[in-house]
């Protein structure tokens, strides 16, 4: 016989034994909030790996991965007295409902609200309830609250999305087109002066300025920069594959030509 599916409450009840100070796992016991931070941004790149991938019961290996995080959290949370997984979830739900007035009549799970709205409509009153919900934090300011801990890419595309809210933002993709040349044009004078600092503020602008031509164009930079990776990667491999089966093991032998003409040919494969 099968035996039942373990439960949300099984969870819970073997991270209190992982965390019992007699008899717990010694790695977890000397675990704290900071300590287990790089564990859960690891836990998170590897399910947008599983999801790009399209591998979906890694997918649901990995959102296993990531609750065991926010449970871990919430079990040292409940240690300090600070908060537990039930007072997570309790604001997890009222903000839910709080942001989702157009499917939740009243702010209650049972409420229904009868007319439909579109997307564009949904997005205008989301920001406009979060940018509420800041001012009541004392966070009044556009930019308030974006984690300076983001990385790089959708930081960036988060700036420019709050920016865009108040006008502040090119009309159409073309315009961006335009400026990322003007970028490039000043990194090319940066670089002629020899200066450091200008050149890496100069490619910082060029950087920036091709996340907002990303975001114009509907596209998540973080997501096509992975894809990009991908393919670089997989390219390279033909050519060391390719360059192998030749004879030539070793690309570093060969001369720029004919590492061109290997990666060529692994462009044609992808």
């Amino acid at each position: 016989m099968s035996r039942a599916q373990y439960t949300v409450a099984d969870l819970l009840q073997v991270m209190q034994r992982l965390r019992d100070p007699e008899r717990g796992c010694p790695w977890d016991l000397k675990q704290d909030f900071r300590s287990i931070v790089p564990s859960t941004l690891e836990e998170c790149y590897e399910l947008a790996a599983a999801i790009e991938h399209g591998d979906y019961p890694h997918v649901a290996e990995e959102l296993g991965d990531v609750l065991f995080q926010v449970v871990f959290y919430a079990r040292l949370g409940e240690e300090q007295g600070l908060f537990s997984f039930a007072s997570v979830v309790d604001t997890l739900v009222d903000k839910l409902l709080r942001r989702h007035p157009h499917v939740f009549a009243d702010g209650r799970i049972d409420g229904v609200v009868d007319q439909r709205v579109d997307v564009a409509e949904v997005k205008r009153s989301w920001e406009a309830i979060k940018q509420s919900e800041r001012r009541s934090r004392a966070q009044g300011g556009v930019l308030d609250d974006i984690p300076i801990a983001l990385p790089a890419l959708p930081r960036a595309q988060k700036l420019q999305k709050r920016a865009a809210l108040v006008g502040f933002d090119w009309q159409e993709a073309g315009a961006v087109l335009v400026k990322i040349d003007e970028e490039i044009d000043e990194l090319r004078a940066a670089v002629e002066t020899g200066s450091d600092a200008e050149i890496a503020a100069e490619m910082g602008d060029v950087l920036f300025t091709c996340v907002n031509l990303s975001r114009h164009l509907g596209l998540d930079a973080e997501a096509v920069l992975r894809q990009a990776s991908s393919r670089f990667e997989s390219r390279f491999r033909h050519m060391e594959t390719a360059s192998a089966a030749a004879g030539q093991p070793d690309l570093a032998q060969l001369t720029v030509l004919e590492l061109e003409q290997l990666w060529l040919e692994a462009k044609k494969r992808s």
